[in-house]
Order: C-alpha cells, then sequence, then structure tokens
C-alpha cells in the first residue's frame, strides 16, 4: 500500500495483562515509565483517559486506577515508552571525559532537572532560575541562610549568618616623633575612627588629636623629639 509523505515506522512495544477482582487499584508494572501518557491501558476493550482513569506512582514503577477494574473484564497496557536510569544510557567516561565549564554560566545555558509532578527529566534554563527571584538589599540578618560549598562533603550546603565566623585580622604600624613633624603616612583606606594612636602609652583622641586624610595622619600637637608612635590599624 502507498503512502504520501513519510512512511509509517514500526516499533517493539511490550505488553502486560492485568488481573482484575474488582478491588485492587494498583499494580506493579513490568516496566518503569516516565509518564502516564506512556501508556495504552484498554478496560474490557475501552481505551483509558491517562491521568484521569489512572495515573502512575512509585516513580512510574506502579499504575494506580481511579476506579478498580472490574472482575472478568480483560485489562491490559502496552508500554508506549520506558523510562531508563541515565546509568544504563550513559557509558562509563561520557560524562567525566567531557570539558569542564570554564566559564561564566549564561542566561541562556540549559541545565537537566526532574520534574517530580511529571516524573521526568526536562531542561530549564539559567534565566529561568533566576527570574522573579528578589535582591537582598538590606544587611542579612543572623537567621538568614546562605549557600556554600562543604569541601568536606563535597557538596553544597546551607548555613545560618548567625554560625560564620568572622576572622578579625589586626595589623600596627610605629613611628618617631621629632619635636616638629605632625604629618606620618599610614597605610591606605582608613579613617579616623578605625586606627588607633598610641603616643609613649597614652591613647589619642580621634579628630581631637590627630586627623587623618587619605594616607595621612595629622597630629594637632607635633609629638615631642624621639617620642614612641604606635598605630593599631582596627579591622574593617
Amino acid at each position: 500500500m502507498a503512502y504520501i509523505g513519510r512512511e509509517p515506522a514500526y516499533g517493539s512495544f511490550e505488553k502486560q495483562a492485568l488481573t482484575a477482582d474488582s478491588s485492587t487499584t494498583t499494580f506493579n508494572l513490568d516496566y518503569t515509565v516516565g509518564s502516564s501518557s506512556s501508556l495504552l491501558v484498554s478496560i474490557a476493550g475501552v481505551h483509558q483517559e491517562p491521568e484521569v482513569a489512572y495515573n502512575l506512582a512509585s516513580g512510574g514503577t506502579q499504575i494506580v486506577f481511579t476506579a478498580a477494574p472490574t472482575t472478568g473484564d480483560t485489562v491490559f497496557i502496552i508500554f508506549l515508552g520506558i523510562a531508563y536510569d541515565a546509568g544504563e544510557l550513559l557509558s562509563t567516561g561520557t560524562i567525566t571525559n567531557k570539558t569542564a565549564l570554564t566559564t561564566g554560566v549564561e542566561g541562556a545555558d540549559t541545565f537537566l532537572v526532574y520534574d517530580d509532578s511529571a516524573t521526568s527529566l526536562k531542561k530549564l534554563t539559567l534565566a529561568n532560575i533566576i527570574t522573579g527571584s528578589t535582591e537582598l538589599a538590606t544587611q542579612a540578618a543572623d537567621g538568614d541562610f546562605l549557600l556554600i560549598y562543604d569541601t568536606d562533603a563535597s557538596a553544597v550546603k546551607k548555613i545560618q549568618k548567625s554560625n560564620i565566623a568572622t576572622t578579625l585580622t589586626y595589623s600596627t604600624g610605629t613611628d618617631t616623633g621629632d619635636g616638629s613633624t605632625t604629618a606620618f603616612t599610614i597605610n591606605s583606606g582608613r579613617s579616623v575612627n578605625d586606627v588607633l594612636v598610641i603616643v609613649n602609652g597614652v591613647t589619642l583622641v580621634p579628630t581631637t588629636d590627630y586627623t587623618i586624610s587619605s594616607t595621612t595622619l595629622t597630629f594637632n600637637t607635633a609629638p615631642a623629639n624621639g617620642a614612641e608612635i604606635q598605630y593599631r590599624y582596627l579591622p574593617i
């Protein structure tokens, strides 16, 4: 017989018969399927509608009928598609031998995710993961959670902000007075509020006894000749 267009392709489909007893609604399937639409189900010669007359359960390993098939009815299933574990389809090294992505992920890049509601793998773009998320514009509260990579467990985990230990770094500097010099060079990125100045063991008062502009600390009164000047930089 001639066909107009592409000739139909025929495949090998598996069949499973079920024994109806008017009470059982859940049956184990011979094959795991990824979607209820991957089954052709017949009860007493009537085709059943997916997700109306029946649904899948236990990760696609069981079929659950809305109403138990009646005793004596002929019930059978035709498997139109079978789900495979990735390990069955991917040979050793299929993923491990691939080149790692060394650049930043772009919004159009696609990830594979498992859609639990559809019990199947689907693709998801980065843009769809981020879209709709609101940026935290204020300081994170102690009860907020952050995502971190735990190198001991080799896994991404969440950690509460209050559990993050802050590492404080202190540094110091010294100078010697000569009785006339008032301006001294200090570390960059500092302000009058985060530098303690001690002259001959006496702690000076910020702004009152000294000011800071860029990398220059200026005393209101020049330290005496031979005076020991210490700078203690507070963590910022």
